[in-house]
């Protein structure tokens, strides 16, 4: 994943406990990434919230800003949606396109090199230059590539004298870059020496060894950021006729939010549209063939050993999502008090972190466990979590479970929308997957009507705990047992993750 100072797309469910290994995620995430399991009873029910913040709410859902979502196409194709927010004198600009690594064909890694050359130059500027531009003007552009999409976003003053030519630069950059040679070669290196750091970081190897066993031949597999190989035979032309398919208006969602009228919204999008090539959208990949399931060990030197547990999830549209959502939140999705948390760290000291969540995208992300545990405990480990995800397959959670993550979750909604940066954000990924625009509002209505049977039903519609893909990365080391679970760990947790 490729992300050069823009803000990762997320919805609100992805948002309270995003993957981070996605890489895609990245993630991400994404990137953005625990004997036998308790019995679910109320031994294994999560504590009641302790945040004073949330207790004060006393069942009251928080108050939260309505969004009137204004949506419309370009001539060229590229569908709007805009917020008007006079709160503040600026604006906030976010253009997605579908032109993620999954739309690298033969060459991994192209997508994230056009991405990244988009703001070394266009016509009388170079990279100081537009940076200079920006900068003068009180603005500010970012650029990142992921795996389902690309995007270049703006956030400037909204008065005309500094929205008018901080608009023409992002248009020339977003539509008509010129790709100097130079700054290729610099970029590549950039990234090779990139490539040669994550040779000592075994996440990052097992993240990627997880991809290519979860996804196979499937556009999802191959790294977001290429290979060392790859990326040093890409060329001028190959950025250029990228740019030139995947740029264009028809494959673009503009989220506007900010100081604006709809008319000058509307001339904005206008602009910018016309600025890029012309031409259709790209289609979506294929959905991906079921994976098989085992075990992948990667050799290490390290004193820890990194375990990443994925299976095919769901894609962005699938109506399971609020169930899913929660019965993450439960599992592993949050911090302390999560199933994975309280089993592996809080009684048992194996671990600083465990995590687990969906990471939908246009078709069936992954789903993913993700930890680090000492070397000698890993075999144990893996096996605890694996007992746990079953065992909460098997039992489902518990209504105090239930109740807390919706608490959770109306004490965080308000967040979703709380400023204009995270209203474009959610604009653009509900332009992107082509969600309603009520989206927000029924993601949470449908996730506070939720009972204990439909989250259990959605888990096991959609996981089993024999389907898992598993890849390890750490040394080979005689194995210890587990500790037994109690209150006051032996050994306390690690304190800092080892990479």
């Amino acid at each position: 994943m490729s992300d050069r100072r823009a803000p990762r797309p997320s919805l609100l469910a992805t948002g309270i406990r995003a993957l981070t290994l996605a890489a895609v995620l990245a993630a991400p995430a994404l990137a953005d990434s625990n004997t036998p399991a308790a019995k679910a009873d109320s031994s294994a029910a999560r504590p009641a919230n302790t945040l004073q913040s949330l207790a004060e709410l006393d069942g009251k859902a928080p108050s939260r800003r309505q969004l009137n979502i204004q949506h419309w196409s370009t001539a060229e194709g590229a569908r709007v949606l805009f917020v008007e927010a006079r709160e503040l004198p600026m604006f906030d600009l976010r253009v997605t396109f579908a032109a993620g690594s999954s739309q690298d064909g033969d060459t991994p890694g192209l997508a994230a090199l056009t991405n990244a050359m988009l703001n070394e130059g266009v016509a009388g500027k170079d990279v100081t230059a537009i940076a200079e531009g920006f900068e003068g003007l009180g603005a500010d552009f970012g650029n990142g590539s992921y795996r389902d999409m690309a995007v270049t976003s703006l956030r400037s003053l909204s008065a005309k004298d500094k929205r008018e030519p901080a608009l023409k630069l992002f248009t020339e950059v977003a539509g008509k870059p010129t790709f100097p040679e130079d700054a290729l070669e610099r970029i590549k290196n950039q990234m090779l020496a990139g490539f040669e750091y994550e040779k000592q970081n075994p996440g990052k190897i097992a993240g990627k060894a997880l991809f290519g066993k979860l996804y196979g031949d499937h556009p999802y597999a191959h790294p977001s950021d290429g290979t060392a190989e790859s990326i040093t035979g890409i060329t001028l032309a190959q950025l250029r006729a990228f740019h030139a398919k995947a740029y264009t208006g028809g494959n673009a969602v503009i989220a506007l939010v900010g100081d604006l009228s709809r008319a000058e919204a509307q001339a904005i999008a206008a602009q910018v549209s016309a600025g890029l090539p012309k031409g259709p959208a790209l289609a979506a990949p294929a959905q991906p063939g079921e994976a098989k399931p085992g075990l992948t060990h990667i050799d290490f030197p390290s004193k820890q050993t990194h375990l990443m547990l994925a299976e095919l999830g769901i894609d962005r549209q699938d109506p399971d999502w609020p169930a899913l959502s929660l019965g993450n939140q439960i599992l592993g999705g949050g911090a302390f008090g999560t199933r994975l948390m309280s089993e592996v760290r809080e009684k048992r000291g194996l671990t600083y972190g465990v995590y687990s969540a969906f990471s939908p995208m246009q078709v069936r992300g992954p789903f993913m466990i993700n930890l680090q545990t000492r070397a000698e405990l890993s075999e144990g480990t893996l096996k605890l979590v694996q007992g746990i995800l079953a065992d909460y397959l098997k039992s489902g959670p518990t209504q105090q479970e239930l109740d807390d993550a919706k608490r959770e979750l109306a004490g965080s909604f308000p967040l979703s929308n709380a400023s204009n940066a995270s209203i474009v954000g959610q604009l653009g990924a509900i332009g992107f997957y082509n969600l309603p625009l009520t989206w927000l509002e029924d993601f949470m209505q449908q996730s506070q009507a939720l009972t204990v049977e439909q989250v259990k039903a959605a888990m096991n519609k959609h996981l089993s705990a024999d389907k898992l893909v598993i890849v390890t990365a750490g040394p080979k080391v005689p194995q210890k047992p587990l500790p037994a679970p109690t209150d006051k760990p032996a050994e306390q947790p690690l304190g800092v993750p080892e990479h």
